[in-house]
């Protein structure tokens, strides 16, 4: 089968393509299928035009000429002339949207086309977050609600996304949920490996509590409550910061609400990390702590890298919102606490730290849980039948 993966974007900075379109790609390839990934690289304008490969999978940025009218008829035209079996529209909104609808409106009877949906853009998703104009908020709000009923069937990431899909009209047996993986490599990390890992960051014997999160799914002043929560009762506790905050604004709320709680001196910030490196680097950890705020962003969301602090063996603590109930196993692969519930988080949190044994039987148990039912390759299987039809 010839399937053509669309995307609004590039591989990097946003995850989507990378994490989640390339994260299917890979073991629909390694099955026989030839997948191609087409993209229009607007956040790094210089590699418009190239063509590479990586595990199978071919993957073209496409020119970025007309404006964008130009480049959304230009990946439609470039989609249809590869002669795909199926088209699989990642996101209904800005190229990859207005690429899907042309190509429904005038080759559905050629082509089999799939929508993918990870996020929710209208109103109570991204259009209340993202510093869009008031015409863009109407327009990718619009531009969901088309995709998202204009397809032959439509793959969500989360159940919420699964709801409202429904709600807007499309039969269940067309809306198909396929979860996300996780963004690192799934292969498992040594001890000795962990402990050069945590050597490297300086960790010593130090008990090390995860944060790995882009800080604007959360109030952070209740991530710097729950960390002075845990200090207050674990005095060595290290604080392990990975990656960075979606917007410069909320690293530095959250770097100033670390100072105000007397907790600079426990942090070690990584920063970003070469995705190699990543799962030594989580592993290093001894329990990590994932926020998010009940809302309907969160709620339709499927977080990637909650996926990858588990696939990585380290028990998670998180608040129970959405997609994240579906990732942990209260008691068995890591804790839930309601959302904002800081006590509950600083309670669960300090249990594990006090008993290596748990930590260890928990983190185990959320790797194989990962892999077992969140691996790309069953995912793919998935995808399969939606493609067959």
């Amino acid at each position: 089968m010839r399937i053509a993966m669309i995307g609004p974007f590039g591989l990097h900075p946003k995850q989507t393509m990378r994490s989640r379109a390339l994260g299917l790609a890979r073991p629909l390839a390694a099955r026989g299928h030839v997948v191609r990934l087409l993209m229009p690289p607007w956040d790094t304008p210089d590699e418009a035009g190239r063509t590479w490969a990586e595990d199978g999978v071919e993957l073209r940025y496409i020119p970025l000429r007309g404006g964008v009218p130009g480049i959304a008829l230009g990946l439609a035209r470039e989609t249809l002339a590869w002669r795909p079996d199926v088209v699989h529209a990642f996101k209904p909104k800005a190229y990859s949207g207005l690429a899907a609808a042309w190509l429904w409106r005038f080759h559905r009877d050629r082509l089999r086309l799939v929508m993918d949906t990870d996020d929710w853009e209208g109103a109570g998703g991204w259009n209340d977050l993202a510093p869009y104009s008031p015409l863009q908020k109407r327009f990718f709000a619009r531009q969901e609600r088309y995709g998202l009923t204009h397809a032959h069937a439509v793959t969500v990431a989360s159940r919420t996304l699964q709801s409202l899909v429904w709600s807007l009209g499309m039969s269940p047996e067309r809306v198909v949920y396929v979860p996300n993986g996780p963004g690192i490599s799934m292969h498992a990390v040594s001890s000795a490996e962990r402990a050069a890992e945590r050597a490297r960051l300086g960790l010593g014997r130090r008990p090390a509590v995860l944060v790995y999160s882009r800080l604007f799914e959360f109030d952070t002043a209740r991530l710097a409550a729950a960390l002075a929560g845990i200090r207050a009762v674990v005095p060595d506790v290290a604080v392990l910061l990975v990656g960075a905050g979606l917007y410069a604004a909320d690293s530095a709320t959250f770097r100033a609400r670390l100072a105000d709680a007397g907790l600079l001196d426990a942090v070690i910030d990584v920063g970003w990390t070469a995705r190699e490196q990543l799962p030594a680097t989580l592993a290093a950890a001894d329990v990590g702590l994932y926020l998010m705020d009940d809302t309907l962003l969160n709620r339709t969301k499927c977080p990637v890298k909650l996926a990858d602090m588990l696939v990585a063996g380290v028990p998670v603590v998180a608040e129970a919102v959405g997609q994240v109930s579906e990732y942990i196993r209260d008691g068995r692969t890591g804790a839930l606490a309601a959302s904002g519930d800081v006590a509950g988080l600083v309670g669960a949190t300090v249990a594990l730290l006090a008993d290596a044994g748990e930590r260890t039987r928990r983190g185990a148990a959320a790797r194989e849980d990962i892999v077992t039912r969140f691996g790309w390759a069953g995912l793919a299987g998935t995808l399969e039948g939606v493609y067959a039809g």
